[in-house]
């Protein structure tokens, strides 16, 4: 039997080595038939100097040069440009597999089966809540049936049918419900994100999740995640969602104890490109101190070759940007702040990403947490944002008024200079005392303790985070996974019978 190729999405070794562009998520328009209330980009009225047809076709084109596999097509609502057709035609002429992102809101079973037509081999929906969740997020009545039956639409073509949601406060209470909806539509992948403070999302602060409601959340995916292994759904964490909890081999590696997060791919292995042909590493980054380049000034290998650009930062980058607990942190040197879309939109720069399971429990472990307080508005255009500061507080606090100063000084081992600024929050003396021996180059490669299911190097022989033996964990492991086969052996045999 021959071996079944791999996904058009996967990335191999070669392709982190090459630099290849393995896959480009392009924002065709900014024209949109919704309101969404955390939407990064505004989306809403095209902008006044989208791209052409013609200049279109000539990005597919040089995309397939450049050795690209999968473009997904986002908006706005990428439907809504008239020639989204005859883009995805070229797509598949052109070798690469057309896939799509929408809203649902007035996708068409007709439009779908155009779109199938065309050669698009797989198509996402989103949806954040039953109806009047869903309906109220994304600003249109009528949105959440809309949505559900884009999706029915999808897969009744053949096409590989997948849901996103957004993971902000009022969703997470329906996390279950939506999940039975969406395994009774039949769809076969769920992504989930965490709403960031960029466009809309930052005029609407109470959307966000505190970081410490990470606490909560992940052990909640984690038990969707195992639901729907069982039942046909698969559940894919987003880039933000992380890191180097005792969830990571879930959200990595579909349960695979070798895989890891290793750092943000933008600019690496990935692509995005704004309608009006800015080239960003990623789509989500913002675009002025991210973006490489336009396409209409530079060609796009040209920009996507060319070193020491805002959209190349990932390709060399070590640890010199990251500051607050991302500098001290076990994982530094592999992770490097986890999502960068995450942490500027919040903070004004990236290196310090406060949303990640592995901080919030660490801080948990010295009875403290983190909660983020808007302090200043966003502009008000497309990838913009306001600005946050971190409050470091005890894990009982209840107030969202006291002083950042005196809640420090309340903290257990914490401590601020007069300067309130948030890069002046000093950590708890446990933690930090730990900084420098841990302050190696972690390596590329991690191991998973089978004691608490967290990553670690694999020079260690004691986990840092439950103090087991790593031998000894894993050949307890190894012995329970031994006679549960053996278990399940017997009882083939007795069915069997």
């Amino acid at each position: 039997m021959s071996a079944r190729p791999a996904p058009d999405r996967y990335v191999s070794e070669a392709d982190v080595r090459g630099h290849v562009p393995v896959h480009v998520v392009w924002e065709v328009t900014l024209a949109c038939n919704l309101k969404c209330n955390h939407c990064g980009s505004r989306a809403g009225r095209a902008r006044p100097d989208e791209l052409s047809t013609e200049e279109a076709l000539e990005v597919v084109r040089e995309l397939a040069a450049l050795g690209t596999r999968e473009i997904t097509l986002i908006g706005g609502e990428a439907f809504m440009r008239r020639d989204w057709l005859q883009i995805i035609r070229a797509i598949r002429d052109h070798g690469m597999a057309a896939t799509l992102q929408s809203g649902g809101y007035r996708l068409t079973p007709g439009r779908v089966k155009e779109a199938a037509e065309a050669g698009l081999v797989g198509a996402g929906v989103s949806i954040d809540g039953p109806r009047e969740v869903h309906d109220a997020i994304r600003g249109v009545r009528g949105s959440y049936d809309d949505a559900l039956a884009a999706l029915d639409a999808i897969r009744d073509n053949g096409l590989v049918a997948s849901v996103n949601t957004q993971i902000s406060k009022p969703v997470i209470p329906h996390l279950r419900q939506l999940q039975e909806v969406f395994i009774a539509h039949q769809a076969k992948n769920w992504q989930v994100q965490l709403t960031v403070a960029m466009g809309r999302a930052a005029d609407n602060p109470d959307l966000l999740l505190q970081p410490y409601d990470l606490l909560e959340v992940m052990p909640l995916l984690a038990e969707l995640y195992h639901v729907g292994q069982v039942r046909g759904l698969l559940l894919q964490a987003g880039n933000n969602v992380g890191y180097y909890g005792p969830y990571e081999h879930l959200w990595r590696g579909a349960g695979d104890g070798r895989a890891h997060y290793s750092g943000c791919m933008a600019g690496q292995t990935t692509i995005g490109i704004e309608a009006d042909g800015t080239i960003k590493g990623c789509p989500s980054l913002p675009t002025t101190p991210y973006a490489g380049g336009n396409i209409r000034q530079v060609p796009l290998a040209e920009i996507w070759r060319a070193a020491g650009t805002p959209m190349a930062f990932t390709r060399e980058r070590g640890t010199e940007d990251l500051w607050g607990f991302c500098a001290g942190c076990y994982y530094a040197e592999i992770c490097r702040g986890g999502c960068n879309w995450t942490s500027h939109s919040l903070l004004g720069e990236r290196g310090n990403n406060p949303y990640c399971h592995h901080r919030a429990l660490e801080l948990a472990a010295h009875g403290l947490r983190e909660r983020v307080v808007q302090v200043q508005s966003a502009p008000g255009c497309s990838f913009d944002h306001g600005r946050f500061e971190l409050v470091l507080e005890p894990m009982d606090a209840v107030t969202d008024t006291i002083d950042v100063l005196e809640l420090a000084r309340r903290a257990n081992g914490a401590a601020v200079d007069d300067d309130p600024a948030p890069r002046q929050v000093r950590y708890p003396a446990p933690y930090a005392g730990r900084r420098p021996a841990l302050r190696r180059r972690t390596p590329p490669l991690l191991v998973l303790c089978r004691g608490c299911s967290r990553f670690v190097g694999p020079d260690e022989e004691t986990c840092p985070f439950c103090d087991v033996r790593l031998k000894d964990a894993q050949a307890t492991y190894l012995e329970r996974l031994d006679r549960a086969r053996r278990a399940s052996d017997r009882l083939a045999q007795l069915i069997g019978a």
